[in-house]
């Protein structure tokens, strides 16, 4: 979209911390690729999901580089 400025940027490898535990225990995700979607990878558990990126920068709180 035009116009949108994004809060997070968003590269593949980067590790994110989410607001909310994944059921494993864990709250840190690898980020596998971005785009209009974004592919996740959870770091406890290796569970993989893809998610929209405005569902993915409401849930996130920090991201960390590579």
């Amino acid at each position: 979209m035009p116009g949108k400025f994004y809060r997070f940027k968003y590269e593949t490898g980067d590790i994110v911390t989410m607001k909310k535990k994944h059921p494993c225990g864990f709250d840190t995700w690898e980020i596998l690729s971005a785009g209009a979607d974004i592919r996740l990878k959870c770091c406890g558990c290796g569970h993989i999901m893809t998610a929209s990126r405005e569902t993915v920068e409401k849930a996130t709180m920090s991201v960390a580089g590579r």
